[in-house]
Formats: C-alpha cells, structure tokens, sequence
C-alpha cells in the first residue's frame, strides 16, 4: 500500500506515531527528567488528544466532501477555531502557573499544537485535492 493512495486518516496515524516518537527522543535528550515529569499533560496524552481530535476532524471533512464539496475549506476552518478553544481551555492552567518548568512546558503544549495543525491542513489539502481530481 503506498502512503500517498492511502486513507487521510491512516495518514494522520502514522504522523501522530512518528511525530510522539520523535518528540519523546527530543525529550529524552534534550528535556530534564524533573521538568518532564511534572508536566500537567504528558507527551502521550498531548498527542493521543490531539491525534483524536484529528482524525475526527478529518473524518467529519469527508464527509462533508461527499454531502457538499465547496464547505469543506469553511467546515476545516470552523473545526479549527473550534479546536483553538478548546486547546486554549487545556492550555490555561499551564499559563497559570509560574514554576522552572512552565516555558519548557508551553513550548512542549504548542509545539504539539502546531504539529497536528499541520498535519490537519496537509491532510485537508489532499482531500480538497482528491476532490478536484475527481471532476
């Protein structure tokens, strides 16, 4: 099976995997154990919620591109607005808090953010491209 034929979402599951297993090395390497070990949020649970919340957008993408094609760009930014609040509702006790670890910690929580943003937009991309190919 070749990953550019395959399913947007087995796509998204295979970046979420790739991308935990990097930042767990970066972590390892670069990030002391203390910091990491107080972090509100775990490096798994960022991405396993993220990593869902990705796969149903993108699941809730295609089907919009099957009942109507031209509302999937407005569908994927209202999702991601959606999605903005509510990583900001997560987000908020980290921004509360005022210890050593608390900048390595947000840089952690949006460098997550940012990562899944792009893999929702890439994986956007090739459904609106799929889509144009067909017609």
């Amino acid at each position: 099976m070749k990953l550019r034929t395959s399913s947007p979402l087995l796509w998204i599951v295979l970046a979420t995997i790739i991308g935990f297993v990097l930042h767990k090395v970066f972590c390892y390497l670069w990030i002391p154990k203390v910091y990491e070990a107080s972090f509100l949020y775990s490096i798994l649970e960022l991405y396993v919620g993220f990593g869902m919340f990705s796969v149903l957008l993108i699941f809730i993408l295609q089907r919009v591109k099957k009942n109507a094609i031209d509302q999937v760009g407005f569908t994927f930014m209202g999702l991601t607005c959606f999605k903005m609040v509510i990583a900001y509702i997560f987000l908020h006790p980290i921004l509360a808090i005022t210890l050593p670890k608390t900048p390595t910690e947000k840089i952690n929580f949006f460098v997550v953010f940012i990562y899944f943003l792009a893999i929702e937009t890439l994986a956007t991309i090739r459904i609106l491209n799929n889509t144009q190919q067909n017609h």
